[in-house]
């Protein structure tokens, strides 16, 4: 297809379309002329994840650049690319140090089982969390989150499922990046509802 079907197709235009080309977040089509080039379904696929990671989730260009080509390069390891979206592993191939401030949060872990990057940026959420709430004068511990955790890891279990009809590895990588980086509001917004809805079960009049 030309790239006004493209732009048809995913509904982004044409002047957008272009954008990425440049950037390279979107692969090149096939050259048919000088200045012409002839796309397929995958760059729908790919325009389409694009939009979703910029316009929906707010990742900057240089970002998704980083991301999508991580998600090429390793596309048939499914757990490096879950990794390089939840921010694991840098793309850059760097890292922070784990410090010692991550103590409560690796005692959390090690009570759960679970198999965790030393450098994975969520130790330092729940760290910063639980000395947040302890300066406000809450008494909580790592031991008050475990059943938050054991609802996380079904979570978990139901995101990774929806991976596994996907034969093709990378529509398996494109895939885990929608669902790890683009569900994640979804699901904070149905914790909300559904603390709404147990306030108005125990203390609506």
């Amino acid at each position: 297809m030309r790239i006004s079907d493209l732009s048809r197709r995913s509904g982004v235009p044409i002047t957008t379309i272009k954008h990425y080309l440049r950037e390279g977040l979107l692969p090149p089509g096939r050259a048919t002329a000088a200045t012409q080039a002839e796309y397929d379904d995958s760059h729908v696929r790919r325009l389409r994840l694009i939009r979703a990671l910029i316009a929906v989730r707010g990742l900057s260009v240089n970002t998704t650049r980083e991301l999508l080509g991580a998600v090429s390069e390793h596309e048939s390891d499914t757990h490096q690319i879950l990794g390089l979206a939840l921010g694991v592993r840098p793309v850059t191939g760097t890292a922070d140090e784990e410090g010692p401030r991550d103590a409560e949060a690796d005692a959390l872990l090690a009570e759960m089982g679970w198999e965790v990057s030393d450098h994975a940026p969520a130790k330092a959420v729940i760290t910063e969390t639980l000395e947040t709430l302890r300066s406000l004068g809450v008494d909580y511990d790592w031991r008050s989150l475990v059943p938050y955790a054991t609802l996380a890891k079904h979570t978990a279990t139901l995101d990774l499922d929806q991976l596994a009809d996907a034969t093709d590895p990378l529509e398996r990588a494109e895939r885990a990046v929608l669902l790890t980086v683009l569900l994640e509001p979804a699901l904070l917004a149905l914790r909300r509802l559904a603390q709404e809805d147990e306030s108005a079960k125990r203390y609506g009049g």
